[in-house]
């Protein structure tokens, strides 16, 4: 009995460590990142002190706008919603942020949670945008696409397939940055968190000294690119 008591603090102190341990590739952010294991995002109004919550959370998919719109016809009035997300598909991301502005409903990343990657635009779809201390927004470079064994694949068939390939990912990557440029425009939220933050981050970690390809914003960095508006 004792040594099972004994192991299991271990096991728990373990735990500890690891929640609260750095990311040594992404050295802005935590090893374990709260961003939902939900594979599909799913939306659930609940009260909180007379108000109506939408708490967002899950993976973004294509079907994702859709259903955020089912869910702010059922519950007429929402005051907040509430997100976390590892992201997902950056097309459905920009389409859920402008159906969170057309509604004009604040949004919020409370401490302890994520959102990274696609989750951003649904994030910034909102007019009053808060990450609370201890909240994570995260950020990547977007791409086309960030596997690079489909380019390896087609290398491996030769030079003209090759050639082929990455030239339909540079204009994917070309439409999708002027898609993330317009957004950003349209939500006031700077464009140097593109130039600035956003692209100098790598789409898919190399070798030498650094393979960072995630980078969290601090509070000061976030109301700096008007990410974030009310504290």
């Amino acid at each position: 009995m004792i040594r099972a008591a004994a192991g299991l603090l271990m096991l728990l102190a373990t735990a500890a460590r690891a929640e609260g341990q750095m990311d040594p590739r992404n050295p802005t952010c935590p090893l374990n990142p709260d961003w939902s294991a939900v594979p599909s995002m799913t939306f659930t109004p609940l009260k909180k002190d007379g108000r109506t919550i939408l708490f967002a959370e899950g993976r973004i998919d294509a079907g994702m706008p859709a259903r955020l719109e089912a869910a702010l016809a059922k519950t007429k009035q929402i005051d907040e919603i509430v997100i976390r997300s590892p992201g997902g598909d950056a097309e459905a991301g920009n389409k859920a942020g402008l159906v969170v502005r057309k509604a004009g409903i604040p949004t919020r990343i409370p401490a302890g949670w994520a959102c990274f990657s696609a989750c951003n635009f649904l994030f910034m779809g909102g007019p009053i945008r808060a990450v609370e201390p201890g909240g994570l927004f995260i950020v990547h470079m977007f791409t086309f696409t960030s596997d690079g064994g489909v380019i390896a694949a087609e290398a491996q068939r030769g030079y003209k397939e090759a050639v082929s390939v990455i030239g339909d990912v540079e204009q994917g990557s070309a439409l999708l940055a002027s898609e993330d440029n317009d957004f950003l425009i349209r939500m006031g939220v700077s464009r140097k968190l593109l130039t600035e933050v956003m692209y100098r981050q790598k789409a898919v970690a190399g070798a030498g000294g650094d393979s960072s390809t995630r980078r969290c914003l601090s509070q000061e960095e976030l109301f700096r690119y008007n990410v974030a508006n009310v504290r």
